[in-house]
C-alpha cells in the first residue's frame, strides 16, 4: 500500500542530520536506488555539491562556494534555489556579471521571487546597470502590496540593500546578508522539514507538504527524493503539469530512481497514456533485475487503468 511505505520512509528518514546523509538516503516516495549513477546521469552529485556550496560560503570561501554552486546548475538546470545560491557565491566572490547572470537564470524560473530579484538588483547595481532600478521598483511594488503571509520584515530588508547598492553605498566584495543568510539553512532544519513534509502528504495535506518540502529543497538543494514528493504532491492535487516538471528534474539528476520512476508512470496512467506508462515499467523491469515494489505497484496501475482499488 502507498500510504504504508511512505509510513515506512518517514521512519527511515527520520534519523539523517546532515546534507550528506539526506544525499545518501534511500529515495523518495517509493524509493531511491543504491547502484551505480547511470553513464547518462550528471558528472556530479548537484545534493553533495548543494551541501558544498553552501558549507563554503559560512567559511566565506566564495570562489570555492562558486565552483561547487555551478555543478548544481549544470547538473540541475532547472534548480531555482541552485541558481540562487550561484548568485550568493558569486557577489562574495566579486563576480559581478556572474551573480547577475545567476540571479537573471533565477528570475527565469521563478519571476516572483523575492531574493532572487533582490540579488539581480544588487548585481545590476554594482554593474551600473539602469536595470536595477527596475528590480526597485519590483520590490517596492511588492512592499506596498504586502497582505496576509507576506514576510514584511525581509522584504524591506532587501529593498533597502538594492536601494543602498543603487546609491554606492554596499560594501565592496560583501554579498546581501539577508541573500547570504537564507543560503545558510542547516541540514537539521532541511531533515525536520523533510520528514514532516512526509507526514503531511500522509494526511493528504498537500498544500503544507509543499511548503515543507520547499523549506528541505532549500537545505538540500535539488535532491531527488525532495523533487519526487513535490511532483506526488502537485499530482495529487490535480496538476499533472507541475507534477512531470518535478519527475523530469528528478530524473535528470538521478535517471534510475525508483520513486521518481514509478511516480511518473502512475502520472502517465492518469494521462491515459498507456504506452509512456509501460515504458517506465520496462525501465523498472531493468533497474530492479530480481524485481521490486515500485515495478510491482506500476503494474497494478496499468492493469486496472488507473489507481488500483478505487
Amino acid at each position: 500500500m502507498k500510504t504504508l511505505r511512505i509510513m515506512l520512509l518517514a521512519g527511515a528518514i527520520a534519523g539523517l542530520t546532515a546534507a550528506g546523509a539526506l544525499a545518501a538516503g534511500s529515495g523518495g516516495g517509493s524509493g531511491g536506488t543504491s547502484e551505480m549513477p547511470s553513464a547518462s546521469g550528471p558528472r556530479y552529485d548537484p545534493a553533495e555539491e548543494y551541501a558544498k556550496a553552501v558549507a563554503s560560503i559560512q567559511a566565506k570561501d566564495y570562489k570555492a562556494a562558486a565552483r561547487s554552486a555551478q555543478r548544481v546548475t549544470d547538473a540541475a538546470p532547472q534548480s531555482l534555489d541552485g541558481w540562487k545560491l550561484l548568485g550568493v557565491a558569486q557577489s562574495g566572490a566579486e563576480n559581478w556579471k556572474g551573480a547577475r547572470k545567476a540571479y537573471e537564470r533565477a528570475v527565469k524560473l521563478a519571476p516572483d521571487d523575492l531574493p532572487s530579484r533582490a540579488g539581480l538588483g544588487l548585481a545590476q547595481a554594482r554593474l551600473r546597470d539602469p536595470k536595477a532600478q527596475e528590480q526597485l521598483t519590483w520590490l517596492k511594488a511588492k512592499a506596498s502590496d504586502c497582505g496576509p503571509g507576506c514576510d514584511a520584515a525581509t522584504l524591506q530588508s532587501l529593498t533597502a540593500e538594492v536601494e543602498k547598492a543603487l546609491a554606492g553605498g554596499s560594501a565592496a566584495g560583501q554579498p546581501s546578508a539577508a541573500l547570504e543568510r537564507g543560503s545558510l539553512l542547516f541540514a537539521a532544519a532541511g531533515d525536520r522539514a523533510y520528514v514532516q513534509a512526509v507526514g503531511l502528504i500522509n494526511e493528504k495535506r498537500y498544500d503544507e507538504a509543499l511548503a515543507s518540502l520547499d523549506a528541505a529543497r532549500a537545505a538540500f538543494g535539488p535532491h531527488p527524493d525532495i523533487l519526487t514528493y513535490q511532483g506526488y504532491a502537485w499530482r495529487k492535487k490535480g496538476r499533472f503539469d507541475r507534477a512531470e516538471g518535478y519527475y523530469r528534474q528528478a530524473l535528470a539528476v538521478a535517471p534510475d530512481h525508483r520513486g521518481a520512476t514509478e511516480y511518473y508512470g502512475e502520472l502517465k496512467v492518469e494521462r491515459g497514456d498507456t504506452a509512456g506508462a509501460r515504458a517506465m515499467l520496462a525501465k523498472l523491469d531493468r533497474i530492479c533485475a530480481y524485481g521490486c515494489a515500485e515495478a510491482e505497484e506500476l503494474r497494478r496501475w496499468i492493469d486496472a487503468g488507473g489507481e488500483p482499488g478505487l
